[in-house]
């Protein structure tokens, strides 16, 4: 598909899609499983029903008795999966096209949403182009950072390539941040739009703060408890978030480390923090409740394509220590409402974490603009941005000749 770069368009330049759409929204992950792009879907295909669309919902059957909800405006298709190796709570779907063509030759969706790029996603775009029709697709997970974690760095290029392959069969990638736009437009990729995640900051608020909890925990009020919220696997740099507490403690002895998640480094991490407490999955309020009972966030991972945690934690009313990449580099103004490290730098991390940890009053002032942040940040805003973009994947795929171009999206 050919594109062109010199085109930017804002939301108030688009015109909002026709109302009651049906649209197909392909997920290999999606709730009860637990992880950013699982979360991120379920709340836009829950904004887009209450927007009045209707949504077939297709994903991998999660197990024996998932069976899936029916309404009229919530469609579940089951494909079949296989679990994941390393990741055996979660499922990939496999190769379906034929399945496809024969659900959308019968019942036409307006649109198809491909979230994930694995086979099921594949099936589901080749289903799509056999019968034209129009495509939006995510870039929600960098695979290809990811293989350098796993002894398989040299098949990063392959990776990418495959990547740029699906994305630029579509006619809209969506990307969470601007940097991650610019990343992949040298790489080749296109055309893309910048569409952010939301938070619910009605469930994360520094309101959900629990003494109880914190008694559960052994620590006092003025005790000082750091948290980390995340998937415990070897691309989430593990390392800093390891000795970026341990520096803390040196100044702090009754510091205690919180770790909510769980994942196949998880028995690695615990030897390493054996004072540490790991909470493994929370979900809802209890989630909320951990966020929000805690004193400080830290988040080392430098492979985020966004981090659904940097505003959950900043909802949440804490002080967020990141490095200077994905959601952290486009919400943290630093020493305002949380602080940055250098990309990579992990001696500025650790120093900054001392820091942070060192001074409470600033602490809870960062907290408190972290909060305000959020507050921005409402999922009905970013369905509406949604919206505008299926509007002109439909419209270029009405008019084949239209040179389709890239698309920066902003919030008005």
């Amino acid at each position: 598909m050919q594109h062109s770069l010199n085109t930017s368009l804002q939301v108030d330049d688009l015109a909002p899609a026709r109302n009651s759409l049906r649209i197909a929204m392909v997920s290999e992950t999606y709730p009860p499983e637990v992880n950013g792009v699982a979360n991120t879907v379920a709340r836009l295909v829950e904004g887009l029903r209450t927007r009045h669309h209707a949504v077939q919902l297709i994903r991998p059957r999660q197990d024996r008795d998932d069976l899936g909800p029916q309404s009229d405006q919530s469609e579940n298709v089951l494909t079949r999966g296989l679990p994941i190796p390393g990741y055996g709570h979660l499922r990939m779907g496999l190769p379906s096209k034929r399945a496809l063509l024969r659900l959308w030759t019968a019942r036409r969706p307006d649109l198809v949403h491909i979230a994930t790029e694995g086979p099921l996603g594949w099936s589901a775009l080749q289903a799509a182009r056999k019968l034209k029709l129009p495509v939006c697709s995510d870039f929600r997970t960098n695979f290809h950072a990811y293989s350098q974690f796993y002894g398989i760095g040299w098949l990063q290029k392959p990776i990418t390539a495959y990547l740029r392959k699906f994305h630029n069969r579509c006619h809209c990638t969506m990307v969470p941040t601007e940097s991650l736009r610019e990343q992949l437009d040298k790489a080749g990729f296109g055309p893309l739009a910048v569409v952010a995640r939301g938070v619910d900051t009605a469930l994360f608020s520094p309101h959900k703060r629990s003494a109880r909890l914190r008694a559960q925990w052994g620590v006092g009020e003025s005790d000082l408890v750091v948290l980390h919220v995340g998937r415990l696997a070897a691309e989430k740099n593990l390392p800093v978030l390891v000795k970026a507490f341990a520096r803390i403690q040196s100044h702090q002895p009754n510091a205690r480390l919180l770790v909510v998640g769980d994942g196949p480094s998880r028995q690695e991490l615990q030897a390493q923090c054996p004072g540490a407490i790991f909470a493994g999955f929370r979900h809802g309020e209890e989630l909320a409740a951990h966020y929000a009972s805690s004193d400080m966030f830290i988040f080392p991972s430098l492979t985020e394509t966004y981090g659904n945690v940097t505003p959950e934690a900043m909802a949440s009313g804490l002080a967020v220590l990141a490095f200077d990449d994905a959601a952290a580099a486009e919400l943290i103004d630093h020493q305002h409402s949380g602080m940055l490290a250098p990309k990579g730098d992990a001696a500025a991390f650790f120093q900054l974490a001392v820091e942070l940890a060192s001074h409470p009053r600033q602490r809870l002032a960062m907290g408190s603009q972290a909060r305000l942040v959020a507050l921005d940040l409402g999922w009905e805003s970013i369905v509406r941005t949604l919206e505008c973009i299926y509007a002109q994947a439909m419209e270029q795929a009405e008019s084949p000749l239209l040179e389709p171009g890239w698309v920066q999206l902003q919030r008005s």
